[in-house]
């Protein structure tokens, strides 16, 4: 396994991570659970950024182009309506 497809599912893995836990932290009514789950997100948030910037360096990862105005707009006309 080449260290750009080990990078990759590293950003897969914590991406999967990030998802569960947004899912568990409003499901769960004991405060000091819910607690301890949004300090592994924050963690987990933490590692993402990391290994993104590690991707992004070494042009593993390309992010997509930035949205234009009209695009931004659209989005938030079909957000706000109703």
């Amino acid at each position: 396994m080449d260290e750009k497809t080990m990078v990759s599912d590293t950003l897969a893995s914590i991406n999967g991570e990030l998802v569960r836990y947004g899912e568990m932290i409003p499901q769960t009514e004991n405060a000091q659970l819910k607690q301890t789950l949004k300090q592994f997100r924050n963690q987990c948030e933490t590692s993402q950024e990391e290994i993104y910037q590690i991707a992004r360096a070494k042009q593993y990862y390309v992010p997509a182009a930035k949205a234009t105005r009209e695009e931004i707009d659209h989005v938030r006309s079909i957000l706000t309506q109703g």
